[in-house]
């Protein structure tokens, strides 16, 4: 491995080698009531059991015509009337006319709907109510109807494996009449925090000491990600320590640590991995915050490398000030996370928005940084997203980054940036 720190995009690329590898082994398959299945991972396509719409719709509340007849801005005699819910009707005589209701089934015949605000009713003729077409409307056949199979046909693939399901996949399932949904099995994630300054979150913290806020906010960027994250005890700055937790995490299928990976004299997380057996594939990015990112792979052991297709565990050492392991997870271990979890999609999100305000001019050269922000989204119909960054005092403000919710990009070639500039962002 040479010994020249990997530029932002060298390491993602790693990364991202590494990811397509993963994502060739798929997790094991749960099944989950439908209701459970937000945040979880499709592990089979799911499927039309009918066409969609079973029949063809009206979009609008209206009046069911041939568009051809309704074009003419004749009276059409009013012969019938659908709600939503009731069967089909039809066909739909000549020189008339079906009020329909949206969501409503289109009578056989018609092939357009007028909308309701669109026509003129006549309830004072000879032999019942009249609508015409308020000129100098037109129709197309087609208009305010959705054709039965327009979405899609039975048995069709609305959805392939690896999708991430929300709220509108549930509801497309729902309405495909799945009960159930098989999804892939969440990851294990060992969530490893170090140092001997740490205490836990109810204690009072001493003199040089500060409550571990890394693991439960490891952890809850775990769980969004899709694994199932394993918060271990603290291990203290001791060798002895270190192989214990390193040992117990051996299970899981991902492991991330936080903390003990700079240049220190108590930074002891990379020689107790190299005692475990790690490859390292890049121990440094030349990236801020973050630079001390560490990046490899653990060989399986026992009982878990008869049972596992992977001879080797990825592992993320991120560097121990919250803003910095926030950033690195984002960037680089919610890519393997995201392919260990059997998704589709992997990788960092980024955006474009406009600077609303110039930035420092003292960034350190030849580093890609990623500085907390706020992006104020969709103010102005049309408009670009408008970022600013936030006040922060370097990688240990977790206030900071909670005030925000993505990160300048700024590239490494690039001292400053001017306001008005078109830049990236990394969503959060």
């Amino acid at each position: 491995m040479s010994t020249a720190l990997p530029s932002y995009d060298e390491a993602a690329a790693l990364v991202a080698h590494h990811v397509a590898g993963l994502a060739r082994l798929q997790p094991s398959i749960q099944s989950v009531k439908l209701a459970a299945g937000a945040g979880r991972i499709l592990a089979l396509p799911l499927r039309a059991d009918q066409d969609l719409p079973p029949f063809a719709r009206s979009t609008r509340d209206g009046f069911a015509c041939r568009a051809m007849e309704a074009s003419k801005q004749a009276p059409l005699k009013l012969v019938g009337a659908t709600r939503a819910g009731d069967a089909p009707a039809g066909p739909l005589s000549k020189h008339a006319a079906w009020e329909i209701m949206t969501g409503a089934p289109v009578p056989a015949g018609a092939d357009a709907v007028m909308m309701i605000e669109h026509v003129r009713i006549d309830h004072a003729t000879v032999g019942g109510a009249q609508v015409s077409l308020l000129p100098p409307r037109k129709l197309k056949p087609g208009d305010n109807v959705v054709e039965r199979g327009a979405q899609a046909r039975s048995g069709d693939e609305l959805l392939p494996a690896g999708t991430a399901i929300h709220s509108a996949q549930i509801a497309l399932a729902a309405a495909c009449g799945y009960s159930t949904l098989e999804v892939f099995a969440r990851p294990r994630v060992a969530i490893l925090t170090t140092g001997d300054e740490l205490v836990p979150i109810k204690s009072t913290p001493a003199p040089g000491q500060i409550r571990n806020s890394n693991a439960p906010m490891l952890a809850s960027m775990v769980a969004a990600a899709g694994g199932d994250p394993w918060v271990l005890s603290t291990a203290a700055d001791n060798a002895q320590a270190l192989d214990r937790a390193l040992a117990r995490a051996a299970e899981a299928d991902l492991l991330i640590l936080s903390g003990g990976v700079s240049a220190g004299k108590f930074d002891l997380v990379e020689p107790a991995l190299a005692r475990a057996g790690a490859r390292f594939h890049f121990t440094g990015v030349r990236i801020q915050p973050g630079k001390p990112l560490v990046f490899g792979d653990l060989p399986v052991r026992g009982a878990r490398a008869i049972q596992s297709e992977r001879s080797t565990t990825c592992f993320f050492g991120l560097p121990g000030n919250p803003v910095s392991s926030a950033v690195t997870f984002l960037l680089f271990a919610a890519p393997v996370l995201a392919a260990l979890a059997g998704s589709c999609v992997t990788g960092p999100r980024f955006a474009l928005a406009r600077l609303s305000a110039e930035t420092d001019k003292h960034g350190k050269p030849g580093l890609t940084r990623f500085l907390p922000a706020f992006c104020t989204f969709g103010q102005i119909a049309g408009a670009r997203p408008e970022v600013k960054l936030v006040c922060w005092h370097g990688s240990g403000d977790i206030a900071a980054l909670a005030r925000s919710n993505c990160f300048l990009v700024v590239p490494e070639d690039t001292s400053s940036l001017q306001a008005g500039a078109i830049v990236r962002i990394l969503l959060t």
